[in-house]
């Protein structure tokens, strides 16, 4: 008897999900059998949901991708204050990157996937520059750049660090609006 489309969605997030925690914490040693133990399915059952270990990287590499747009549009960036909504999406990301970590460091992501995360928060940049809020001797699409480069590095030093998001989080707005030098 064929599964239901719900039952099978589910099962598949169950996969994903302990496979973002294994592979955070075990990188390449992870194996698939430790996957679907810590899932509750058998490795067959893996195996129809992810064929392949690539097949496994890439559905969550497109997880990441989907949590990653719901925490921008849960911040609401066009709604806000430049500086809340920058906090706002600070922790989003950083939750949302500290969870899939495990893809800094085993996918190779495609060129240009970032494109529709950057399209987004582009407006919010340059809302910035608009009101004042954001310095204006550098363009929008430099400052999201140097902004994701910082979400980035933030969420890989966190995961060696074992740092939090609150804490993660605080560092990055502390350095991208404050700046860095000791006034």
């Amino acid at each position: 008897m064929p599964r239901s489309p719900v039952l099978r969605d589910h099962i598949a997030a169950a996969i994903l999900d302990k496979a973002a925690g294994i592979l955070a914490e075990r990188r390449e040693a992870a194996s698939l059998a430790e996957i679907a133990e810590a899932a509750g399915v058998a490795r067959s059952t893996l195996y129809r949901y992810f064929p392949s270990r690539d097949a496994l990287l890439r559905a969550l590499a497109d997880t990441a991708e989907a949590e990653i747009q719901a925490r921008i549009g849960e911040a609401t960036p066009g709604a806000l204050p430049v500086p809340e909504a920058i906090a706002r999406l600070t922790r989003g990301l950083i939750a949302a990157g500290s969870k899939y970590i495990a893809l800094a460091y085993l996918w190779h992501k495609p060129a240009g996937s970032a494109g529709r995360a950057s399209e987004s928060l582009l407006p919010l940049f340059r809302r910035g520059i608009a009101d004042g809020t954001l310095r204006g001797d550098l363009p929008a699409e430099a400052l999201l750049g140097i902004y994701a480069d910082l979400i980035e590095g933030a969420i890989t030093r966190s995961a060696g660090d074992h740092a939090g998001v609150e804490e993660t989080s605080a560092a990055v707005l502390t350095v991208f609006l404050n700046g860095a030098l000791s006034r």
